[in-house]
Parts: C-alpha cells; structure tokens; sequence
C-alpha cells in the first residue's frame, strides 16, 4: 500500500447507509475515494455467512477498480477472503498475533490515539494508524472526546513517522486541517454513506485535499 492510497479512506457496513452498500461504493469510488475499509459492527450489522457474502461482494467492486479493500477487526474474515488489510482497535487482536496468521502482504492498521498507543504501533510493525476522534461524531455509539487536529501535530512532534489516518467528524469543511496537520489521509464514514450523492460527496471532500 501506498501513502497515497490512504487519502480518502471510505469506512462502511450494511448498517451505515439506507443505500445498497454495494451501490454506495461504486458511487463513492467513481467519486475519488483511494481506499475502503468493511466495517460490519454495531446495531443491526450483518453475522456469519450474510457478512462474508456483503464482504466478498464490496471486496470484488474494489477489485475492479484496484481500491485496497480492509476488513475491520475480523482476522478470520479478511484470511478467508484474502483482503488487503485488516484494521483493528486497541482492545482488539495484537498486532504481533496478526503477523503471525496474515500473510506478509496483509497490510495492517491500527487505532492509535495516544503517544503510546502509536509507539507500540509503530514497534509491533503496523504498517499506519487511525487516531481521532478528530472532532465531535455520531456514527461511533462508544466515540471518545475530540482530540482535533492538534493531535496529530504532537505524535508528528513526538517522532511518529508511521502513515497517519484522521477518523471521527470529518466533513469537507474540515478535511484539509487534518492533512495540514500532518496526516497521510482521512477517513470516515457518514460523510460519504449518508450523503444523498455519495459520488459527489466523496469528490467534493477528495478536491479539498488534492
């Protein structure tokens, strides 16, 4: 995965959108999105056989467009359908547990929001790390405090080198601060799943970052 692939990180399930989730990333790609994670969690989200199907059938859209496809904190899932990446949080699998089940080509993130949290990150071989939430967000039922922008100007401080993701609250009015902070990329969710033009949504947010 390329730094540049992490740009305009799309996070979606089933539960994230009154669309066809299949519908609303082809719309999100033809509007620039550079990555995708499947995020299949919360109230209502799918289990077992529909969630592999949901995931197989998102993860072969992106195929066709050479989107990388992350599988949300679900190892079993992104082996069996052998995903570009798996993205997990801090009460989730370790990171060195993951090496030892994944591939070596399996790209691997992390939920990183503290100074510490992004050090043994970066030690265990993450490859980058999600932190926020940047500003206030609803799609999280647990979301914690913002940390805005600044947040990612002190791991940046602090020495942190690995490729950073901003997630929670971003819109396009506030995208470009988290690059200008110092972050590879943002992602979020409701931004683009909610919006009644996902197409125009994600090209709009992708022209305030480019």
């Amino acid at each position: 995965m390329n730094k540049e692939d992490l740009l305009l990180y799309f996070i979606m399930g089933s539960n994230n959108t009154s669309g066809h989730p299949s519908e609303v990333l082809e719309k999100a790609i033809k509007g620039g999105i550079t990555c995708f994670q499947f995020r299949e969690k919360g109230v209502g989200a799918l289990e077992g056989k529909e969630k592999e199907k949901l995931g197989r059938e998102l993860q072969s859209i992106c195929k066709n467009h050479q989107i990388p496809f992350i599988v949300n904190d679900d190892t079993e899932l992104a082996i069996l359908l052998e995903a570009d990446g798996i993205h997990v949080g801090q009460d989730d699998e370790p990171v060195e547990d993951i090496k030892k089940k994944c591939p070596s080509s399996m790209i691997i993130g992390v939920s990183a929001k503290t100074l510490k949290e992004a050090k043994e990150a970066e030690r265990q071989g993450a490859d980058y790390i999600g932190t926020g939430p940047m500003f206030a967000t609803s799609t999280k039922e647990d979301a914690e405090a913002p940390i805005g922008s600044q947040g990612i100007q002190t791991l940046r401080k602090q020495g942190i080198k690995l490729p950073i993701v901003g997630i929670g609250g971003i819109n396009k009015s506030n995208a470009k601060e988290v690059i200008d902070a110092g972050a590879e990329g943002v992602s979020l969710i409701s931004a683009i799943s909610q919006a009644s033009d996902p197409e125009k949504a994600a090209s709009e947010l992708k022209n305030r970052l480019t």
